[in-house]
């Protein structure tokens, strides 16, 4: 017997629509990384991109649970001296709701090229507007 594995030419992409919503971040960010990797199709394999692309809407109105809208900090660092910056998840999400959703999916993909490749297949809006309309995009359900 002869364990199939998939070519990167056979692989068929979908385009899936997800409304953020009132969707708790964790919770988002880990079912998208999921779909984004591919691992919720039989044919994954872990050194393919086997994942499909995902556009999240309304990223504006994603929520935290309990005390962690303030408790929760963003470190950033330049590399030199007295440059460090920390911003609280309140004030990120009134600047960049967008990056903030980002920020969550990409630190649950792999830190290699392959994980770079996967983050590129996700489109992230603030508002309901997308411009994906063309693909079609299936609703995909939590």
């Amino acid at each position: 017997m002869n364990t199939y594995i998939p070519s990167a030419g056979s692989i068929e992409r979908k385009w899936y629509l997800v409304d953020a919503d009132g969707m708790t971040l964790g919770r988002l960010a880990s079912e998208v990384a999921k779909v984004l990797s591919g691992k919720n199709k039989p044919e994954y394999t872990p050194f393919l991109d086997c994942g499909d692309n995902v556009v999240i809407i309304n990223a504006a109105k994603v929520k935290l649970t309990g005390r962690k809208a303030d408790q929760k900090v963003y470190f950033h660092h330049a590399y030199r001296p007295g440059s460090q910056t920390f911003t609280t998840y309140r004030e990120a999400i009134a600047k960049k709701p967008c990056w903030v959703v980002e920020h969550a999916v990409k630190g649950m993909l792999p830190s290699s090229n392959l994980g770079r490749k996967m983050g590129l297949k996700l489109y992230i809006y603030e508002g309901s507007e997308y411009k994906q309309v063309a693909q079609k995009p299936e609703e995909l359900k939590f």
